[in-house]
């Protein structure tokens, strides 16, 4: 039984609520009269409603995000059709902006807009005692973080050892670039810093093995970034992981000093490249020094082991596949382990609408609103780059072909539009994109070197069985046995049987 119950759909197991324990954090005195409950995708929105309303609360909160909306809408619709008492409460990034146009907003008894640490819980205290506000959406405000509760206390054993772990040292981000909802969030506000350290060494004393950093520019305030990395260089031990989200031209030799120290694969570092086209950049209010940049990628390839995260988008206005290509092919010159490849989606409230009429910017209606076309670039080829942007995950960020990979686009050609070649083919064959078992990606990744592009077999098949055991895995596919002989059998290049985390994978680069 609980008067309050804060429920989410995460979009998978592994990823832990921080908005819900920050929201549970702040409810004060009604913190005992509150449950958190988080799903997933794979549950049937029926099945999560019998299990939210068997607690019989007064007040249900949601977090809606755009991975969640579509589910969460029928959830709230089945709600208010078996228990139309139970007041509902939505809040979260999807629901801030466009408020009013969005099925779900008619369902909702009141809708909290923006940082709702503390707004939620006013307004659970005044429904709870009868005291119904006449305004439907709340606007949350930015509270000062002095005031908002550290939720880190509420991640349980199972989340320590089972899920990522979110934490933050700040909020808010100091650029304007109009595809991001960060853009809209000024000015950046930082946590206390002593209260943070206290928090993450509880996490740690608690067994916390992981930390993601959700700061938008973990690097913009370098006093507390260097204080930071060094409480976790004092404290690292063996299987740690540290994620930070890095501005690309800004690595100050107070952060390169501490950087160096930690051990390969413990720091992983996601640097928002997004376009090489200066003038694209301008054009969505992007600032960024790419000499810099680009000094600072080889400078962290060469001096340290930091796992690096590249993110690229595709569909920007006025970038077209050529100028994309020579970005992407910049890109894979300077090394990152993992190239995200991502299409431009218009999130509810961001100015990059204001493109629309001139570049023919048309998105699909549908969460996660992605592009479909624009002036540049049809229909056609946007879909071949989705394609492509997936393709490149199963091969290249994975970190099961770290050989073959390269061998996609052999001697001076392209990186991009080698593997956009592969990926074509690769589409022919399948007829699919879902998922691929990997002996079978192998057989034709076999195929389509030795067949199509016409390279030695006996080049390709060493190189895929030791992609293929990188991992841990000691047999070889059947394809690469004919080729290799029996002298390949048991020879596991990872020594260990057990599947490797993708960083791990790529420690070998």
């Amino acid at each position: 039984m609980a008067d309050i119950v804060l429920a989410t759909l995460n979009a998978k197991y592994i990823h832990a609520s921080f908005g819900l324990r920050y929201l549970l954090a702040n409810l004060g005195s009604l913190r005992e009269r509150a449950r958190l409950l988080e799903f997933d995708l794979t549950r049937r929105p029926v099945d999560i409603v019998e299990s939210l309303l068997a607690h019989q609360p007064r007040i249900l909160g949601f977090g809606v995000y755009i991975w969640n909306v579509a589910p969460t809408t029928e959830i709230v619709a089945l709600i208010k059709r078996v228990r139309p008492d139970v007041l509902v409460v939505l809040g979260g990034p999807e629901i801030s902006y466009e408020t009013n146009l969005q099925p779900i907003a008619s369902l909702a008894d009141y809708i909290i807009t923006g940082e709702g640490d503390l707004a939620f819980a006013d307004l659970c205290h005044r429904l709870l005692a009868g005291d119904r506000p006449p305004e439907k959406i709340i606007a949350g405000g930015l509270p000062d973080l002095a005031c908002v509760k550290m939720p880190y206390a509420l991640y349980q054993v199972e989340d320590l050892a089972h899920r990522v772990l979110y934490v933050e040292a700040s909020r808010g981000c100091p650029f304007s670039c109009e595809f991001c909802l960060s853009s809209l969030d000024q000015p950046v506000r930082q946590f206390p810093l002593p209260d943070l350290l206290a928090a993450l060494q509880d996490l740690l004393d608690r067994g916390a093995r992981q930390f993601k950093f959700v700061d938008r520019t973990f690097n913009l305030h370098l006093p507390t970034a260097c204080a930071i990395l060094e409480f976790f260089l004092a404290r690292h031990r063996a299987g740690q992981w540290y994620h930070f989200e890095l501005r690309p031209d800004w690595l100050p030799e107070a952060l390169r000093v501490l950087i160096r120290q930690f051990p390969a694969g413990s720091l992983q570092f996601e640097i928002g490249v997004q376009t090489f086209n200066e003038e694209v950049a301008a054009r969505i209010s992007r600032r960024q020094n790419l000499a810099k940049l680009e000094e600072n990628f080889r400078w962290l390839r060469a001096e340290t082991g930091v796992h690096l995260h590249a993110d690229l988008i595709a569909g920007l206005p006025g970038e077209s596949v050529e100028s994309f290509a020579a970005g992407f092919d910049r890109l894979v010159a300077l090394g990152p382990q993992e190239i995200q490849f991502g299409i431009l989606k218009r999130l509810r409230g961001v100015p990059i609408s204001r493109h629309d009429a001139e570049w023919g910017m048309v998105y699909s209606p549908h969460p996660p609103y992605e592009i479909l076309q624009n002036r540049l670039v049809d229909f056609t080829m946007m879909q071949r780059l989705r394609r492509f942007a997936r393709h490149w995950d199963w091969i290249a960020n994975s970190g099961n072909f770290i050989e073959t990979t390269p061998r996609l686009w052999p001697g001076d050609t392209s990186p991009f539009y080698g593997f956009l070649r592969w990926s074509q083919w690769l589409h022919a064959r399948a007829g699919r994109t879902d998922a691929i078992a990997l002996p079978r990606l192998v057989a034709w990744l076999f195929e389509y070197l030795t067949v199509e592009l016409g390279l030695p077999t006996e080049e390709v098949a060493p190189g895929l069985a030791r992609d293929y055991q990188r991992g841990g895995r000691r047999e070889v596919p059947e394809v690469l046995r004919r080729v290799l002989g029996p002298e390949w059998r048991g020879r596991a290049v990872g020594g260990r049987r057990a599947s490797l985390k993708r960083q791990t994978r790529h420690l070998s680069q």
